[in-house]
Formats: C-alpha cells, sequence, structure tokens
C-alpha cells in the first residue's frame, strides 16, 4: 500500500470514532507498505483513559516482534503517552495527518530519534476543528486540561 493509502485507513479509522460518539483521531501501523494493524481512539466508547489511537493501534498488532522497521500513521499528532510508546517501542517514523489543532510530542519523538513527518492535511484538520467545536468539554478531557 502506499503511504496516501495507509494514512486513508487511519482517516477511516478517526471517522469510525466518531461514528461510535468518540473522538476522531485514527492510526494505522505497516511495515514495507504492508498494513499490519489499525486503531481508533477509544476513551468514550470504553471507558478507558489510555485507549488512545495508537495504543488502540499496537493492542491490535499484538506481539510481532520488533517495531523497529515499521511505520506509525495517525491522524492527529501523537500525545506525550503515545509519543512515549512510539520511542519505547522503537518505531522509527510517524506520519500524521495534522498538528494544527493539537501539538502533541514531536520534538520529545524526534529527540529520540524518530522521523516525524506532518503532512497539514485539511481533511484531519476540519474533521478535529469540527469536533472540538461540538465537545469542547470532552476534548478538553481528552488532552487533560
Amino acid at each position: 500500500m502506499s503511504e496516501n493509502e495507509l494514512m486513508q485507513a487511519a482517516i477511516t479509522q478517526a471517522r469510525k470514532s466518531l461514528s461510535e460518539g468518540g473522538i476522531p483521531i485514527g492510526s494505522a501501523l505497516a511495515r514495507n507498505g504492508e498494513l499490519l494493524a489499525v486503531g481508533h481512539n477509544k476513551r468514550v466508547q470504553d471507558d478507558d483513559p489510555v485507549t488512545h489511537a495508537e495504543i488502540d493501534c499496537l493492542r491490535n498488532a499484538g506481539r510481532i516482534g520488533s517495531f523497529r522497521d515499521t511505520v506509525l500513521f495517525s491522524t492527529l499528532m501523537p500525545c506525550y503517552l503515545c509519543s512515549g510508546a512510539v520511542v519505547q517501542f522503537g518505531i522509527p517514523k510517524v506520519i500524521v495527518g495534522e498538528s494544527r489543532t493539537f501539538p502533541g510530542g514531536p520534538e520529545f519523538m524526534r529527540s529520540h530519534g524518530v522521523e516525524v513527518i506532518d503532512l497539514d492535511l485539511p481533511e484531519c484538520t476540519e474533521m478535529m476543528r469540527q469536533f472540538i467545536a461540538a465537545n469542547p468539554g470532552l476534548w478538553d478531557e481528552d488532552i487533560g486540561r
């Protein structure tokens, strides 16, 4: 799969979360262009404060041995929790849809040798802006405000 197709898999997951009443953030994990797993934010659906999209995706990938040759796609710049998981598992590259609505932890990841690419996709930005405007309390809860 191309990087565009892999990002689209993450966007599909974000839309799925939104359709379930959750926060519209999605993630996908790939190795050599092969989709290994997808996930989406399930904090609301599972009543679980740590089921962020990237964590859900990594859980769905399971025990794949090493993550050192994978790429993580996320519709939103990973927060420090998810950035920590990227560093912990040695994921070398993270491609994100946007960081305008939430800056996340790119500096933390980069300081640990992770390549971080922000595609600044209008589709991802608009999805988050609409959600934040409609659900400010839920968004503040999600980012720990």
